[in-house]
């Protein structure tokens, strides 16, 4: 179907977070975004494609049964029309509005670890660690309510698809930290190094791995639920700090891997 003016203009609105925010709803963009959110279940409300899209991949994959699709609105939209839509600087073939899910219950099969995020404020360093849990499968996020949401569009560019496999919750922090009964690991640079000991000490049994704020690190709250700080030695004795999405990585790494 050919997209109308006005049609355009409403879809475009949703370039603002706020309004996505509202409807409980999420922007996907470019193929392989595309077909994750095909694949995944979510409920698709609307796909704008190129032609070039549609016959590559769209219609192909949708007559085959292979994505659930029902109900989405579908429409084809030249280059120009895509770019009315996308906050990105190149589109890429195709547009989705995504609705967002109702909480559920971790996906079964994970590892036992779950992460929790502190004020996480940059979409890139949250949209890394989603990208980077997705891989070890750690599949429960939780975040401090003042941690940027999953659903900005950089952060689900930059989850490569882990929006789509993994629980996040935004939640009073501190207080599901205290709730939660686990041994809460915390990335301080007061902690100790996490030694071969201390990890096998903590294998045993689901564990919470706590990463703070990319400027201030954990906040004073959050860092009193901490039961084991531990710290990444800095073997190279200049650089100052690690960024929190390579920190995220390094731990989660020493603690599954």
């Amino acid at each position: 179907m050919v997209i109308s003016r006005n049609r355009l203009k409403e879809l475009a609105a949703y370039r603002q977070q706020r309004r996505c925010d509202e409807e409980a709803v999420f922007v996907v963009e470019g193929p392989r975004l595309a077909a994750e959110a095909l694949a995944s279940g979510f409920a698709v409300r609307v796909v704008c494609a190129t032609a070039e899209w549609r016959a590559e991949s769209g219609e192909r994959k949708v007559e085959s049964g292979k994505w659930r699709v029902e109900g989405a609105e579908f429409y084809e939209v030249t280059q120009a029309e895509l770019e009315r839509l996308s906050n990105m600087k190149t589109p890429n073939q195709v547009w989705m509005l995504v609705e967002r899910p109702a909480a559920c219950q971790p996906p079964a099969g994970g590892s036992g670890l779950t992460l929790a995020l502190d004020c996480i404020q940059d979409p890139g360093n949250l949209g890394t660690m989603m990208r980077t849990a997705d891989w070890y499968g750690v599949r429960h996020i939780v975040c401090s309510r003042d941690t940027v949401s999953c659903y900005n569009p950089k952060v689900v560019q930059a989850s490569m698809g882990a929006v789509f496999r993994t629980r996040m919750d935004y939640v009073d922090l501190p207080q599901w930290l205290a709730a939660s009964g686990m041994p809460v690991i915390g990335a301080s640079l007061q902690g100790e190094s996490l030694t071969r000991s201390r990890i096998d000490a903590l294998a045993r049994s689901p564990k919470v791995l706590l990463i703070g704020n990319e400027g201030r690190g954990i906040g004073p709250e959050a860092m009193a639920q901490v039961t084991h700080p531990v710290l990444i030695p800095n073997l190279g004795g200049t650089a100052e700090s690690l960024n929190a999405s390579v920190a995220a990585a390094i731990l989660i790494d020493r603690l599954i891997g």
